[in-house]
């Protein structure tokens, strides 16, 4: 991975931390814990979930297979960048990455966040490989998928639950609801 790739990805990163940041914003932890109903997810469980995938994800990273030639399989990587985001279209989170009350506080599930989240970055600033011939594999998608495909993946992560927070924020308040 070339340096400029570097950057871009880097730069990625950081935007999908900051829609994290700028969607959690002023949210204390009463908030953080509430549920719009029973059955979906709190401010929090979206947190925890992006903290078990972002590591999750990672040790996919790490345990990669290098390829004799680049892996590309109908220009998944701009098909996963423009739909990673997109909230209008469900994904089904695996069972490994649900919520499960790991974290008491929002600022605890932040601070881990971040942890991995600067696990990841160093990975990246010290991959020298190129990652479209780096093959690991995801629970969602059949197949090889690349490192490439994994780190755009990982980048729009927390865009997407910025916009579920942001949804569960906009419920809550329109609701009135106290579910915990």
């Amino acid at each position: 991975m070339n340096d400029s790739e570097k950057q871009v990805i880097l730069r990625d990163l950081k935007a999908g931390r900051d829609a994290l940041s700028e969607a959690v914003g002023g949210v204390d932890d009463t908030l953080a814990k509430r549920k719009p109903s029973p059955e979906t997810w709190s401010i929090l469980d979206c947190v925890e979930h992006m903290v078990e995938t972002e590591r999750y994800l990672l040790s996919r990273l790490r345990a990669a297979e290098t390829v004799e030639q680049p892996f590309e399989k109908s220009r998944r990587e701009e098909k996963i960048a423009r739909l990673a985001a997109d909230r209008t279209r469900r994904i089904e989170a695996p069972g490994p990455v649900h919520p499960h009350g790991r974290y008491e506080t929002l600022a605890e599930a932040l601070a881990k966040f971040d942890q991995v989240r600067a696990e990841l970055v160093e990975w990246v600033e010290n991959c020298t490989g190129d990652p479209r011939r780096m093959l690991t594999d995801h629970p969602l998608i059949p197949g090889p998928v690349t490192c490439a495909e994994t780190l755009v993946m990982m980048a729009a992560h927390p865009a997407r639950h910025a916009k579920q927070i942001e949804e569960i924020k906009s419920q809550l308040q329109s609701h009135g609801s106290s579910t915990t």
